[in-house]
């Protein structure tokens, strides 16, 4: 890798020989009032737009005023198969066979339906063990399944915190909570990349720690899809769920996506919630018989899917198909590595990068705290051009997307953020 410098000509020279740099120009860039783009490092809360997904989305228009209801057989993308176009795709972005994976409902849904299958809690192993920091959503669908089973959150959720004056959990930390406790732990459920601190935890030791102790084990993998290189099936864990509109570029609330490893597919003794879309295909439309679940993941689908959400799915997914996730996830390397080394020259008495340095354990993400500042300075470099996010309470969290981000882009960020500094 070539050693990096601080100064715009070596970004500009860093974005002349990237492979992946005719593919900025594939998406719709924000724009300020004087006519320029922000510098919009914000693709782990909302990606951006591929110019594709505008006519793909014409087209379904058109077949929808065109034929009507026979749509579903005569579009030119028929819609009554319209969700599997895009499964292939998707499988190969997360890691996984295409009969574990599909595009449905969203990532809460996802999740509650995961947790009627993977949740079963009996006498003493009845504990659920998720981050202390978890993304709110999960925190609150985790305690109202905990609710639901009749058993008191008090009791059965188990916190992994940070060790004292530290952030991110130490994965030994992790281990030792399964080992020593697991006995009691229905079910391990982490974000695989955590929306905070942006660290990634690794899902085959831990999943592995996990069924050892004959607990199950999921990952919210919104953070990670898209941006890492999941491998869900060797991975081994039960199940998995995540977004689509972050680094997969799906649009605003759109989508989500679930995996099931393939050895429970066909495990007629596992409870799940089930609907017309989940039957047998074969036989769907005879509405007389009774249930027979579709031999893939798609038996856990209830409803015929939206298919203009779709849409922006598989439009983004297409430009997945044509780099693959091995270029994207070294550009993203390099990518955030020039981030961290630009803002580590500001000094460790103003910033504190609380993300792990390890590639290995992180994605594109960095999340920096700015020593003695608030939100004022977050308010600042908005005003001056960038699109970033802020958590509270003095977090901004900065992802540098190696599908549409330049280095040049990581550069004026590192230029904007000393100015307000």
């Amino acid at each position: 890798m070539k050693k990096y410098e601080n100064n715009l000509a070596f970004a500009k020279q860093m974005d002349e020989e990237d492979e992946l740099k005719d593919y900025r120009s594939q998406f719709h860039l924000p724009m300020q009032k004087n006519g320029k783009p922000y510098v919009y490092l914000c693709g782990n809360s909302l990606g951006l737009q591929p110019k594709s997904t505008k006519a793909n989305l014409e087209q379904e228009l058109l077949d929808w005023a065109n034929l009507g209801v026979e749509g579903h057989f005569h579009a030119k993308n028929p819609w009554m198969p319209y969700h599997e176009f895009l499964t292939e795709a998707m499988a190969k972005v997360v890691g996984a066979k295409p009969e574990e994976v599909v595009v449905m409902n969203t990532l809460t849904v996802n999740l509650h339906l995961m947790m009627v299958s993977f949740y079963q809690p009996k006498g003493k192993r009845n504990k659920i063990l998720i981050e202390a920091d978890a993304f709110p959503s999960d925190k609150y669908a985790v305690e109202s399944q905990i609710k639901f089973h009749g058993l008191s959150t008090k009791d059965c959720l188990i916190e992994l915190k940070a060790r004292e004056g530290e952030v991110c959990l130490r994965q030994e930390d992790i281990l030792e909570v399964i080992d020593t406790q697991g006995d009691e732990i229905a079910l391990v459920l982490l974000g695989n990349t955590n929306y905070y601190t942006g660290q990634y935890f690794d899902m085959k030791t831990i999943s592995e720690h996990g069924h050892a102790k004959g607990c199950m084990v999921g990952f919210d993998c919104a953070h990670g899809a898209g941006n890492v290189s999941l491998n869900l099936h060797d991975s081994g864990c039960d199940f998995a769920v995540w977004c689509n509109y972050k680094y997969i570029n799906s649009g605003p609330g759109s989508l989500g996506g679930a995996f099931v490893h393939e050895r429970h597919i066909n495990n007629k003794d596992l409870p799940r919630f089930e609907g017309w879309w989940g039957h047998n295909k074969a036989t769907r439309f005879k509405m007389r018989d009774a249930f027979d679940p579709t031999p893939t993941i798609e038996a856990w689908q209830l409803s015929n899917p939206p298919i203009l959400s779709m849409v922006a799915v598989w439009s983004s997914l297409k430009l997945f198909e044509e780099i693959g996730m091995d270029k994207l996830r070294k550009k993203a390397i390099s990518l955030t590595g020039y981030l961290e080394y630009l803002v580590k020259t500001l000094g460790d008495d103003i910033i504190n990068i609380i993300t792990p340095s390890d590639p290995n354990q992180r994605g594109s993400q960095l999340s920096i705290q700015v020593k003695n500042a608030d939100k004022t300075l977050f308010n600042q470099i908005t005003e001056d051009g960038v699109i970033a996010d802020w958590r509270e309470p003095d977090v901004i969290r900065v992802a540098p997307v190696a599908m549409y981000n330049s280095y040049e882009d990581v550069f004026n960020f590192y230029s904007i953020l000393k100015r307000g500094i």
